[in-house]
């Protein structure tokens, strides 16, 4: 069965009008045809990093970071999944008892796991 082509006029009017605020983006912040609506005159102090009002700690983009850092970072989203899955459980509590010793194992398990990183000293930032 073929459409006629006046079906396909909303899709084709919305890859239109999303190229042109593309388009618009681009020349706004200065990408396409820069100083257009704003100068371009950049000095040393405007291209130094600003750090939460603090100078720069090194010149350099090379940082090395601390593998406690990384440490604590997936301790972090290891405990912020957590949270996640306890509200669907929230949810779910009043309807199935079963649900809560789940729910008992999961947050168990976890806190195993964090007591072991505790143990472990990964929370110590003195060490």
């Amino acid at each position: 069965m073929t459409e006629p082509v006046s079906y396909f006029i909303p899709i084709l009017l919305l890859l239109i009008l999303s190229a042109l605020v593309g388009a618009a983006i681009l020349v706004v912040s200065g990408r396409i045809l820069p100083g257009l609506l704003k100068p371009d005159n950049p000095k040393g102090h405007k291209l130094t990093p600003y750090e939460c009002g603090a100078p720069p700690l090194q010149a350099g983009a090379r940082h090395r970071y601390s593998v406690k850092f990384y440490l604590v970072a997936m301790l972090f989203i290891l405990f912020d999944v957590e949270a996640a899955f306890l509200l669907p459980w929230a949810v779910q509590f009043k309807a199935h008892l079963w649900t809560f010793w789940a729910g008992v194992s999961f947050v168990a398990t976890l806190l195993v796991g964090y007591v072991y990183a505790w143990g472990r000293g990964a929370l110590d930032w003195e060490r």
